[in-house]
C-alpha cells in the first residue's frame, strides 16, 4: 500500500516521498525497506540510528525531523501506538477461517450455527446454544446448553464457556479461558462443613471484550457476572462471581477480584492487583501493580499500596523506608549522647 494512502486513512501527514510502497511493520531499530517504524517515544529517538524502514511514523515535530535525517519518509500521527495497531491489522491481517461445521465436531440438533460460522474439530456444542454470523470456534472448544456467542466472536482452543453465557458481538477468547464456572461459594455450617451455595446465575460479556488465556470469570450465584463493552482483560486473571465491570476498563495479569464487586468504566487495575469482595470502585481509577483495594473508592483515585492509599503517598513512603535504616542510626547515636531520651528509658519511667 503507498504511504499516502496510509497517511488518509489515519489522517497523518507525509513527510518525503508518499509514493513509497508499505508492506509491513517492524521495529524501529529492525526495520528495513518496505516497512513502516513506529516511534512511540522521543527517548527512543537513539534507535533511529539503525534504522533501515521505508518509513517512520512519529507524533511530534521533534520526533519527524529526528527520523527525516535517517529515512525516505516519515509520518506525522495524532499517536503513534494507535497508527501502529490500525496499520499492523491493515497490513498483516489474521487468516480468515472457511465457513463450516467440521466433520468431528458435535452439534447439538436444537443448537443453531449460523452458516458463515467456523465451527473446528472435536468442538462440542449444547443444547439450545446459538453461534452468530462469522463466528470462529477453534478446536476443543467446549460450549454448554444455552450459551449465546455473537457476530465475528472469536474463541480460541480450549475455552469452556458454561451454560445460560452469553457472550457478545466481535468478542476474542483466549486459549484454555472459562466462562461461567461456579462462583466460590460456601457456607459453614455447626459442625463446621462447608455446604455448597448453588450458583445459578450467568456471565454476560459485552460486545469488543478480549479475555486472555487461562483466565476465569466465574457465574454468578444468582443475577449475573457482568463485563462492560470493550474491556480488556489479560491471561491468568479470576474474576469472581457477581462482579461488574464498566467498560474500556483494563484488568492486567493475574489480578485477582472477588466476588460482588462492582468495577467502574475506564478504570486500570495493573499487574497482580488484589480487590476484596464487595468494594466499589469508581470510573477512572488506576491501581498500580500489587495494590490490594478495599473498600469504595472514589472516581479517578491513583492508588498504590496493600492496603492501597492514594499513589502519591506511597511513592514518598516507600522513598522514607529505603532511608529507615540510616535513621535508625541517627536515633540511637542521639539516645548514646542523651540517656534518658529514648523509648525504653520512658516506658521504664512510666513503670
Amino acid at each position: 500500500m503507498k504511504l499516502s494512502d496510509l497517511a488518509r486513512l489515519l489522517e497523518g501527514e507525509v513527510r518525503g516521498d508518499g509514493s513509497l510502497e508499505v508492506v509491513r511493520v517492524s521495529p524501529v531499530d529492525e526495520g528495513r525497506p518496505g516497512s513502516i517504524a513506529f516511534l512511540y517515544d522521543a527517548k527512543y529517538r537513539s534507535r533511529l540510528a539503525s534504522c533501515r524502514a521505508s518509513v517512520v511514523a512519529v507524533g511530534s515535530d521533534g520526533d519527524a525531523a529526528a527520523a527525516q535525517a535517517v529515512v525516505p519518509a516519515v509520518l506525522v500521527v495524532k499517536d503513534p501506538r494507535v497508527a501502529y495497531a490500525r496499520i499492523a491489522a491493515l497490513l498483516h491481517p489474521k487468516a480468515v477461517e472457511a465457513p463450516g461445521i467440521h466433520p468431528t465436531a458435535a452439534v447439538d440438533p436444537s443448537a443453531t450455527v449460523d452458516p458463515t460460522a467456523h465451527v473446528g474439530a472435536f468442538v462440542a456444542i449444547g443444547p439450545g446454544s446459538s453461534i452468530g454470523a462469522r463466528a470462529v470456534i477453534h478446536p476443543h472448544v467446549v460450549i454448554y446448553r444455552d450459551v449465546s456467542v455473537g457476530e465475528d466472536t472469536t474463541l480460541h482452543a480450549g475455552v469452556s464457556v458454561r451454560e445460560g453465557c452469553r457472550i457478545g458481538c466481535r468478542v476474542t477468547i483466549h486459549n484454555n479461558a472459562v466462562i461461567g464456572a461456579d462462583g466460590f461459594g460456601f457456607a459453614k455450617d455447626a459442625s463446621g462443613r462447608y455446604e455448597k451455595i448453588p450458583q445459578f446465575g450467568v456471565v454476560e460479556i459485552g460486545d469488543d471484550v478480549e479475555i486472555g488465556a487461562l483466565s476465569a470469570v466465574d457465574r454468578a450465584s444468582m443475577d449475573v457476572t457482568r463485563i462492560g463493552r470493550g474491556t480488556k482483560v489479560d491471561n491468568l486473571v479470576q474474576i469472581g462471581h457477581g462482579v461488574e465491570i464498566g467498560d474500556d476498563s483494563i484488568v492486567c495479569a493475574q489480578v485477582g477480584i472477588a466476588g460482588s464487586t462492582t468495577i467502574g468504566s475506564r478504570v486500570i487495575l495493573a499487574g497482580q492487583v488484589g480487590v476484596a469482595d464487595h468494594v466499589t470502585i469508581g470510573d477512572d481509577v488506576i491501581a498500580s501493580a500489587q495494590s490490594g483495594l478495599h473498600g469504595e473508592i472514589p472516581p479517578k483515585a491513583r492508588l498504590a499500596g496493600s492496603p492501597a492509599y492514594d499513589a502519591r503517598t506511597w511513592l514518598k513512603v516507600s522513598s522514607a523506608i529505603k532511608q529507615l535504616p540510616d535513621l535508625l542510626k541517627r536515633v540511637r547515636l542521639l539516645e548514646a549522647r542523651n540517656p534518658g531520651t529514648g523509648p525504653s528509658d520512658t516506658e521504664g519511667e512510666k513503670k
